[in-house]
């Protein structure tokens, strides 16, 4: 059973972009090693509705570490729009694969200047995973990653930053995960 005190992803989908800010700033960091080879239900949580018709408001993050390797990776998996609480279908491609894109690595934060003065323990960097060049906006995402309950992995939060050069620009965007369980399928890494 939960704690009362636990922010739940109800709670985070009733808050304003400067409340979500204040847990981001919290930056209670993630458990590499609890994450590898789980997926999460990602919930944007802060663009317009329309923006979410057009693209989609729930979709998949992964994290998956492979054998002998430090690094723990993942991708985004497009999914059909059945509602936060329904059933989590991905989409396919042709081939009967789930349509993937937006590699990542979680890479350390430390002596990173993140804008707004950000000081946590990992982020998602997109522009080392290996992604196409027309796989853009995520060739440019930079995005600070924790934990919202300290401790806890089973609900984290992400804000989106593009890092262009030597510019990091701050989106008012940000982005739930929720737990779902073991990770059912690995994807290879790109080929760039």
């Amino acid at each position: 059973m939960s704690s009362p005190d636990l922010l739940t992803l109800a709670d985070l989908l009733k808050l304003d972009n400067a409340q979500l800010h204040r847990i981001v700033a919290r930056a209670h960091p993630l458990d590499l090693d609890a994450i590898a080879g789980r997926q999460y239900q990602g919930v944007d949580l802060s663009l317009p509705p329309i923006v979410n018709k057009i693209l989609w408001k729930t979709f998949r993050k992964t994290f998956h570490r492979d054998p002998g390797s430090p690094v723990v990776r993942g991708w985004n998996v497009r999914m059909e729009q059945r509602g936060i609480d329904g059933e989590r279908v991905p989409m396919r491609g042709r081939d009967g694969k789930p349509i993937t894109f937006g590699h990542y690595h979680v890479c350390s934060a430390a002596g990173i200047a993140f804008p707004r003065g950000w000081k946590g323990a990992h982020y998602l960097d997109y522009r080392v995973a290996g992604n196409k060049p027309l796989d853009w906006p995520a060739n440019a995402g930079f995005c600070p990653l924790v934990a919202v309950n300290e401790g806890s992995m089973e609900l984290l939060l992400g804000w989106e930053i593009f890092k262009i050069g030597p510019l990091a620009v701050p989106l008012p965007d940000y982005w739930a995960l929720r737990l779902e369980g073991p990770l059912e399928e690995v994807v290879p890494r790109p080929c760039p």
